[in-house]
C-alpha cells in the first residue's frame, strides 16, 4: 500500500495536523511507526530518528526526501529502544490495539520521560471520514482498511492492558481526530 497521506485532496493537510498534534511530545530518539513518506522526519534530527513502514514505495520516497535519516522497510523493529514512539493514524488499522501497544512498548525506553504517542480518527466522526473518502477528500484505501475506531475510553483501556498509562489526551480538527500519549505504568516499569 502506498503512502495513504498523499491520497485525497485533504490528506496532506490532515498529515500536517497530526504532526502538529504530536510535535510537543517529540524528544530524544524517535521511532516513527508507519512513517509513510517520512514527513515527521522534518522535525527530528537525523541522528535521533528511525522510521519504519512496510511499503517499499513509501520508504523509497522517505529516503529520497530525507537522505540523512534512517528508514527501514518492515512492520516492527526489535531490539532497539527510543524516548518517543510515534504512530500517526496507525492504531485504527491494526486488528488488536493491545497487541499493537504492547509491541510499541517493547521499543520504549524504561525511563519516566519516555512516551508512546498515537493519533487516530475519533469514532463519532467516522461518517465524515467515510463520505470524504468516497468523494476523494481523504484516502479511500485508508478508510477501507480501518479495523476499528477507538474512543478515549477504548484507547486508555488498551493502554492499561498493555501496561501503559495515559499521560495526555486531546481531540483536534474539530474533534474529528485525537492524540493520546502513554508512558510505562509505574507498577510495571523496570529500571533503565
Amino acid at each position: 500500500m502506498a503512502d495513504q497521506s498523499a491520497e485525497g485532496m485533504l490528506s496532506p493537510f490532515l498529515r500536517r495536523q497530526r504532526i502538529s498534534a504530536v510535535r510537543p511530545f517529540l524528544q530524544g530518539r524517535v521511532l516513527d511507526i508507519g512513517c509513510g513518506s517520512g514527513a515527521l522526519a522534518a522535525y527530528v534530527d537525523k541522528a535521533n530518528y528511525v522510521g519504519i513502514d512496510p511499503d517499499p514505495v513509501s520508504i523509497a520516497t522517505a529516503r529520497n526526501s530525507f537522505p540523512g535519516h534512517t528508514f527501514i522497510q518492515r512492520l516492527t523493529l526489535e531490539g532497539d529502544t527510543f524516548d518517543t514512539v510515534v504512530a500517526l493514524a496507525v492504531i485504527e488499522h491494526v486488528p488488536d490495539p493491545v497487541v499493537f501497544l504492547t509491541g510499541l512498548k517493547a521499543n520504549l525506553l524504561c525511563v519516566p520521560s519516555a512516551r508512546i504517542v498515537c493519533t487516530t480518527p475519533h469514532p463519532t466522526m467516522d461518517w465524515i471520514h467515510w463520505i470524504g473518502s468516497r468523494i476523494g477528500l481523504f484516502s479511500r484505501s485508508a478508510n477501507e482498511e480501518h479495523e476499528d475506531l477507538l474512543n478515549r475510553r477504548s484507547l486508555v483501556e488498551a493502554g492499561r492492558k498493555a501496561g501503559l498509562r495515559e499521560t495526555n489526551y486531546r481531540r483536534f480538527l474539530g474533534g474529528a481526530n485525537q492524540v493520546i500519549a502513554f508512558k510505562h505504568d509505574g507498577d510495571n516499569r523496570k529500571a533503565a
